[in-house]
């Protein structure tokens, strides 16, 4: 026995060990703690979790900014208040256009449009392809109209010439900042003049509907409000994207009219 043990200890210092460190191996190593398996659903692609931006910097916010000034400046200055009145204002513009009266905003506030159309025609790129701008366009006018004519309903403002009470906000504004909007937003990676043209436009058919006494200065400014918002939603909400197919290029819109009514044509090319 005492050989075995003796013959046993050599062949340990002949791999290099001995006794000692034998005996500093615990026999009982600690197990290794559990994971955590509590949030293992929460993430299972483990994809890290997006940051989220503050309420300044995001797309709702940058949205909704400038039309609620305008909007809330229209609301602010109704009805006779304000530090500018609506009829101060009124009586301003008058003593510069006494006379003048002109139905070319009744044209003029689908102008952007035109616009929209002829960039498209002369080969520039837009954002969207034509199916989703008409998609965008649709959803657009539905989102104006609707808020529009509610708060003309709810307003009961009467115009300045008197012929009805269905004065705030302006429609006529409306609409050709809304085409102004979808301008620029369209095109301002091609050029920011293409939304500077569609926006004079816009201010222009403003400035005529006051001139032509039918709206009051918070009509309108409140008007360009609602039609930038509009657009703005429509494209913060659109999700029907299909790139650019040879359909959606394969479609236009043009503005036309119909005797005396405006309207808009819609023509596509099949395949």
């Amino acid at each position: 026995m005492r050989f075995f043990c003796f013959r046993l200890k050599v062949l340990l210092l002949a791999a290099g060990l001995s006794t000692p460190a034998l005996a500093q191996v615990p026999l009982n190593p600690a197990a290794t703690p559990a994971a955590d398996t509590t949030h293992k659903y929460e993430n299972p692609a483990g994809v890290p979790a997006a940051e989220k931006k503050p309420f300044l910097k995001s797309k709702l916010f940058k949205a909704v900014a400038i039309p609620a000034v305008l909007i809330g400046y229209g609301a602010y200055t109704f009805n006779g208040g304000g530090f500018y009145t609506n009829e101060q204002a009124n009586r301003d513009i008058h003593r510069l256009f006494p006379t003048y009266r002109t139905k070319l905003d009744n044209y003029l506030q689908y102008a952007p449009y035109l616009e929209l159309a002829a960039v498209e025609l002369a080969g520039i790129e837009s954002r969207n392809d034509r199916l989703n701008t008409l998609l965008l366009i649709g959803k657009s006018e539905v989102i104006m109209l609707a808020s529009v004519y509610l708060v003309k309903t709810l307003s009961h403002e009467e115009r300045p010439d008197g012929s009805d009470k269905l004065s705030f906000p302006s429609g006529h504004t409306a609409q050709a900042f809304l085409a102004a909007s979808i301008v620029h937003t369209e095109f301002r990676n091609k050029s920011q003049w293409y939304g500077v043209g569609a926006y004079a436009v816009a201010t222009s058919v403003a400035a005529l509907r006051m001139v032509n006494t039918k709206h009051w200065q918070s009509d309108v400014v409140a008007g360009a409000g609602f039609g930038i918002l509009s657009a703005h939603l429509a494209y913060l909400t659109h999700r029907n994207r299909w790139g650019r197919k040879a359909v959606g290029r394969d479609i236009g819109l043009m503005p036309t009219y119909y005797g005396s009514a405006p309207g808009l044509c819609l023509t596509w090319r099949p395949r």
